[in-house]
């Protein structure tokens, strides 16, 4: 995974809650198959990630790069 470029990097806490996930999904769709973004937050993105599952299923991959307790990052790819 660390030998991965990212098409998009994204600290969440950066992006207004209120908009949060609808930008990062917009950032999402963006992505060319086989294109990577680098998701970093706060805190686990678990509810990000059931978004994901229901919005975007067997669109996008999922891996941990690093699981708190500070920081969380996430590689989303896109199928």
């Amino acid at each position: 995974m660390n030998d991965i470029i990212y098409a998009v990097e994204i600290h969440a806490p950066d992006i207004t809650p209120k908009v949060r996930h609808v930008r990062i999904f917009q950032m999402f769709d963006k992505l060319e198959i086989g294109e990577f973004m680098h998701l970093s937050n706060d805190h686990d993105p678990k509810p990000l990630y059931y978004q994901f599952m229901i919005e975007r299923e067997n669109e996008f991959t999922w891996d941990y790069l690093e699981k708190g307790p500070e920081l969380w990052r996430v590689v989303i790819g896109k199928k």
